[in-house]
């Protein structure tokens, strides 16, 4: 089993990079929203009674949430377009377990991402992102983005496998998992909104995956915000195992 996941994982990282134009959108896409974004609503944000944040500062981590939900997404489409093809159903009638595609997609994904974080989190080398990061507190950002990353890529699963064109799979992307990304608090802070959308950002596990990932930038810095709540983790973690869990059944069944 091991060497069948490793052979889809390597398949999806040879994939990504044999496709320039995939590569180019795959870095420059998270730039460009964090520069329009950030810059457009810099003058006018406020976190809360933390003053001295930008919404560059602020809107970081959610740029980095947003490369791990774009990977998990053009990695998993990939499964439409290989069933199209025939690839998918020699993978099924090779003697192999079928979780070994479902494990091998979500650590191809999950790989995918990190690398795209990796060299998104130069940034913080620049003046452009003022994040005192602390080297404990990279190690568990990369932890931290290894595990979501996991997670979407395993949700990506779950919802391609059982459809048959690419234009479902976009279609249910509009309407689940942007909004997924868009209610975590990466766009805007989950203080201070409507109830309504208090409660909807509250039950999103997005938003307190999102919320560990911000206490990784301040692990070890003096006067660094206060981790999240336990609960609050291990819903987050509880989502993604459900997850992948929920892709390995419906993997099985198909």
């Amino acid at each position: 089993m091991s060497l069948s996941v490793y052979t889809l994982l390597l398949r999806e990282v040879i994939r990504f990079y044999r496709q320039p134009n995939r590569v180019i959108g795959a870095l420059l896409q998270p730039l460009i929203f964090w520069l329009l974004i950030g810059s457009g609503l810099n003058a006018s944000f406020q976190a809360g009674d933390a003053t001295d944040v930008t919404y560059l500062e602020y809107f970081y981590p959610g740029v980095l949430l947003m490369i791990l939900l774009f990977t998990s997404i053009f990695s998993t489409i990939t499964i439409i377009e290989d069933r199209r093809d025939g690839f998918l159903q020699g993978v099924l009638v090779a003697p192999v377990p079928r979780s070994a595609i479902v494990i091998g997609k979500a650590l191809g994904g999950m790989l995918l991402g990190i690398l795209q974080c990796l060299v998104f989190m130069l940034l913080m080398l620049t003046p452009m992102v003022d994040l005192p990061i602390t080297p404990l507190g990279f190690a568990s950002a990369v932890l931290c983005l290894a595990v979501i990353g996991f997670g979407l890529t395993a949700l990506g699963v779950l919802m391609a496998w059982p459809l048959n064109s690419s234009q479902e799979y976009h279609a249910l992307m509009s309407v689940l998992l942007l909004p997924l990304w868009l209610f975590s608090g990466a766009v805007f802070p989950v203080d201070g909104t409507p109830a309504w959308l208090h409660w909807l950002m509250q039950v999103n596990p997005l938003t307190h995956a999102l919320a560990l990932l911000r206490h990784c930038f301040h692990i070890g810095v003096e006067g660094g915000v206060a981790g999240p709540a336990p609960l609050a983790v291990g819903y987050a973690a509880v989502a993604g195992v459900a997850a992948f869990v929920a892709a390995l059944l419906i993997v099985r069944r198909g």
